[in-house]
């Protein structure tokens, strides 16, 4: 995950916007079924709702990683006592320590997933699981991908959209991820990429947009030109007016999100 493109701004939203994010991880811990005195370590906390969800409930040690140092410090501002720390997977040095690593909305962001996996794989326990959810395929949001499109057809932002350079790993298949995380030694026990359906407004859809993919298409890490203030404004502008467009007679739209969900025992 790209630390330089979660900044302050977007980390004091992301508690309150990211309820797609949550949605996932319900669905995620219903698939791992964590027990209470169970160690568990998330990777890719952001602002540590599922740490606080988890020492509410658990006996067990529970810690939260994240590259982002301004989400970490999000994360303790909500939970002073609670465990966190700031580093990449590709970089985490646990040994053995966890029951179950949680990666939830985040492998996407790895910048070398091969290194990341390897990593979680090496935080756990003889026996114990990896639990990975994230969005999955080259359109993982085709409403998002459309807007998008608009972008890169604008006269008023196709130059700089030009330059843009996509953060993100995808892969298009349930048997791909199974594979990466076959490759880290790990034995896959489910693996599935499920298209997450919700009927949203556009100004909905423009919140979930603003959670977490902005910090991609209007991060400055993703560009090898300046982004000023009139692009900025002119994108947004452009993917709320997609978002209207797509809305059907009754004002919604139909986002669907493509996400992976797995579960993987060392």
């Amino acid at each position: 995950m790209s630390a330089s493109l979660f900044d302050g701004a977007i980390a004091g939203r992301y508690e309150r916007d990211s309820s797609v994010q949550r949605t996932a991880l319900d669905a995620l811990l219903a698939r791992l079924a964590i027990a209470p005195g169970e160690d568990v370590l998330d990777v890719g906390c952001g602002t540590g709702h599922l740490v606080r969800r988890l020492c509410a409930t658990s006996r067990g040690r529970v810690e939260g990683v994240d590259p982002s140092a301004a989400m970490v410090a999000e994360a303790r501002r909500l939970a002073p006592g609670a465990r966190f720390g700031v580093a990449r997977a590709e970089a985490l040095s646990f040994d053995a320590e966890f029951d179950v690593v949680v990666c939830n909305s985040a492998l996407q962001w790895f910048r070398d997933p091969e290194l990341g996996v390897a990593r979680m794989r090496a935080a756990l326990r003889v026996s114990g699981r990896l639990g990975v959810q994230a969005p999955a395929r080259s359109d993982y949001v085709p409403s998002f991908i459309a807007a998008m499109e608009e972008v890169a057809a604008h006269p008023d932002t196709a130059s700089t959209f030009a330059r843009f350079e996509s953060p993100w790993f995808f892969l298009e298949t349930t048997e791909a991820y199974a594979a990466l995380l076959g490759r880290a030694g790990l034995v896959v026990r489910s693996a599935e990429i499920v298209p997450m359906r919700s009927h949203v407004t556009p100004a909905e859809a423009m919140v979930i947009f603003e959670s977490a993919a902005v910090a991609a298409y209007l991060g400055p890490a993703c560009y090898d030109v300046p982004l000023d203030d009139g692009y900025v404004r002119r994108v947004r502008e452009i993917v709320r007016g997609a978002f209207e467009r797509q809305a059907g007679a009754d004002g919604r739209l139909e986002l669907v999100i493509h996400r992976l969900f797995a579960i993987a025992d060392r």
